[in-house]
């Protein structure tokens, strides 16, 4: 071995030490897989999925890399000395060197959104041919493929259908052996967000699932009206999933992502919060259409600074007669062009 080797193959050592020692206090946890880097040259950083690295951790591999000549490794500063921090081994996110690449949709309903347009076995050469493109537009960053399946549905007076847990289950565990993640999409229709979120938490147990909630069928009337959620309730939302991962001791950071594409789908955005330890707010354009107004839906998101997370959903032609989509189509590169970029995409 030379001197050059000795501190990243400690550093590595001593990583996955840590992270076995997460994985035997998680009672029934799927097994901790790799996220998804590059096919010829490794993403910069390529944290254990799903479990990001702490900061000691990450402070060895960023130092290994540097001595051994290789590529510069983003790393998050530490805490400031006046926050309290839940545990020592503060966790990093993985969207510091990866992007998220999602297929949305509800699993066996053909009219919402490409995932439901494929059976399970079928949706892995799909993604593949997805990912590709976005992995050659994103440099040296990863990318982390996921499925967004639409899990409470909001029908008419506002009732919400919710999917059978067996399917959900059928394809957390797929996306699981894969490395994949899965985003569950509550609709909440009449009812509280709380409720909603209360619905969705059991499926934290998963460290491959992250959570979302769309205000647009935050309504009694879908397909009439244009729904909201309140900034209250979407830090409500945020407290709920910290206090349950912090309470069943599940591992990792999980991300929360809020959709929208009109002003008022959040009602005084400016009081929403980003800074729960262990909950990421991704803020997600939604809609379809040119590729001028979506981005200028994109910006008017872009002004709420108090999310810095953000994402984008694309649309692509549907199967229902007369149902909008993006006309034309961007690009990866177009997408990545955005100011801020955006860490999660997303296709309908």
């Amino acid at each position: 071995m030379n001197k050059s080797e000795a501190p990243r193959r400690f550093a590595i050592a001593a990583c996955l030490s840590f992270i076995c020692a997460l994985g035997l206090g998680a009672q029934g946890a799927p097994t901790v897989l790799d996220g998804i880097g590059k096919a010829e040259s490794p993403s910069k950083f390529n944290p254990l999925f799903p479990r990001a690295l702490n900061f000691a951790a990450a402070a060895e591999l960023a130092a290994a890399a540097s001595s051994d000549g290789g590529s510069p490794v983003t790393v998050e500063p530490p805490p400031s000395p006046d926050r309290e921090v839940p545990s020592p081994d503060r966790l990093q996110s993985v969207l510091l060197n990866n992007d998220v690449f999602a297929l949305y949709g509800k699993p066996g309903a053909r009219t919402m959104g490409i995932l439901g347009q494929y059976p399970l076995e079928d949706i892995g050469p799909v993604m593949d041919g997805f990912v590709k493109t976005y992995d050659e537009a994103n440099g040296q960053r990863g990318i982390i493929p996921a499925l967004y399946i639409i899990y409470g549905t909001c029908w008419p007076e506002g009732e919400i259908g919710i999917l059978q847990d067996k399917v959900v289950k059928a394809y957390i565990e797929y996306a699981a052996a894969k490395g994949w993640y899965v985003y569950l999409d509550h609709q909440i229709g009449k009812y509280p967000v709380a409720s909603a979120v209360q619905k969705l938490l059991p499926w934290l147990k998963y460290p491959n699932v992250h959570l979302a909630l769309d205000p647009e069928w935050r309504t009694t009337k879908p397909m009439q009206e244009i729904g909201s959620v309140t900034a209250e309730e979407i830090n409500q939302a945020q407290g709920m999933m910290q206090d349950y991962l912090v309470e069943h001791g599940l591992p990792g950071r999980r991300m929360l992502v809020i959709h929208q594409f009109k002003p008022k789908m959040i009602q005084n955005r400016p009081q929403v919060r980003s800074d729960f330890e262990l909950v990421q707010l991704i803020h997600c354009a939604d809609g379809f259409g040119s590729p001028s107004l979506k981005k200028s839906t994109y910006a008017l998101n872009a002004e709420a600074t108090n999310i810095p997370l953000k994402s984008f959903k694309l649309f692509l032609k549907p199967t229902v007669e007369g149902a909008g989509w993006d006309q034309p189509l961007m690009s990866p590169e177009d997408v990545f062009a955005l100011n801020p970029r955006p860490y999660l995409i997303m296709y309908q």
